[in-house]
């Protein structure tokens, strides 16, 4: 959990080449990099980055209106989020000029997968390294690092069921969480006649969590289904 924070993190592709966008899409999203834009060209990336404020971004150099060099200095005039360079292009030639324009690495396709996400993940966490594994809510701030809810100033500890249960609901923030899933993850592979403990837990973290917890804003209840957790937008 320490580093996921990082995953939650907007990123913004740009190639023209759909198969390409799919597949690195698919290959983030796998590691749990979810909220992801595309753009197919730097008009569309320019638009992207002035009304999303991506906070990183991964640019193919050759762009059906332009070239990814071009893009990237246009984005440097009102934003300096961290840019990864893919492209076909492995002349030294180019990988000179993305570097030394300030880019954050450069990858030549075809590539391994692995290789993308380490170096995706290494970016972020240099860039972003400052930043505390905080997740905010309507009336509170959940600290992962150290398991303690702060609220008005006032840090609360998590249990470990607590915690293990704001983890899982976190990573799937906005969407609901069934109560098998929930059970299982605490509880095992065997949840079977732990949902009366699941809903003493819940109540529990609202108590924690909510101004009112009998009237919840961050952790909803989806009747018949499960929970689900809403994050607040800090930007």
């Amino acid at each position: 959990m320490a580093n996921d924070h990082l995953k939650r993190k907007r990123i913004l592709l740009v190639d023209d080449e759909p198969e390409l966008l799919d597949m690195v899409v698919s290959i983030l999203q796998e590691e749990g990099y979810l909220q992801i834009k595309t753009a197919k060209n730097t008009a569309e990336a320019l638009a992207a980055c002035r009304e999303w404020n991506p906070e990183f971004g991964i640019f193919d150099v050759m762009l059906p209106d332009g070239d990814g060099f071009s893009l990237f200095q246009k984005v440097r005039e009102f934003s300096d989020f961290p840019i990864l360079f893919l492209t076909a292009r492995g002349e030294d030639e180019d990988k000179f000029t993305g570097l030394g324009l300030g880019a954050d690495d450069y990858m030549v396709k075809p590539f391994l997968p692995r290789e993308l996400i380490l170096r995706v993940h290494v970016i972020l966490k240099r860039s972003y390294r400052n930043e505390s594994n905080l997740v905010y809510l309507k009336a509170c701030a959940l600290d992962f690092d150290r398991a303690e809810i702060i609220r008005n100033g006032e840090h609360i500890a998590l249990t470990a069921k607590e915690f293990e249960l704001l983890q899982v609901l976190s990573r799937n923030a906005g969407r609901i969480v069934t109560i098998d899933m929930l059970c299982e993850a605490v509880w095992g592979d065997n949840p079977f006649g732990y949902e009366n403990s699941l809903m003493a837990h819940i109540r529990r973290i609202r108590e924690k969590i909510e101004e009112n917890p009998s009237r919840p804003e961050s952790l909803l209840t989806v009747k018949g289904l499960g929970y689900k957790l809403l994050m607040e937008d800090v930007r």
